[in-house]
């Protein structure tokens, strides 16, 4: 069932179905192997799955539990390409619309949209 209001836990959910999706995606999924292992058990994919849980968490409770530069570890990854936040994009899309109702989707979706469009561009991806 879908969620009807936003909740660490099911923040906790968007973020954990999330990444299980993406460590197996051919197009984004290399991108973070490589950086982070194959293993999505392991100390260094917990610490950033935790990272990103208070990243997403913030946004949605304007209450911060993220202090850190989100743009600079992206610089670090390799050649991203437009595809790669494409994809990304969609199986983060996809992953909302399996956890929230529309209306909390969208939100997130739109957010996200803004986030990777300013990675783009700071990442001079046209």
């Amino acid at each position: 069932m879908q969620a009807e209001k936003i909740t660490h836990e099911n923040i906790r959910t968007l973020v954990m179905d999330f990444y299980a999706k993406l460590i197996n995606d051919d197009i984004v999924g290399p991108f973070f192997i490589a950086k982070l292992g194959e293993d999505i058990n392991s100390e260094l994919w917990q610490t950033h799955l935790e990272t990103i849980i208070g990243f997403w968490t913030s946004l949605a409770f304007g209450k911060p539990k993220y202090m850190g530069n989100l743009f600079l570890p992206h610089t670090q990854l390799g050649q991203l390409k437009r595809e790669t936040f494409e994809q990304w994009l969609k199986l983060f899309a996809e992953t909302l619309d399996e956890v929230y109702v529309e209306r909390i989707a969208e939100s997130f979706k739109e957010r996200s949209q803004i986030i990777a469009g300013n990675f783009m561009r700071n990442l001079m991806i046209s």
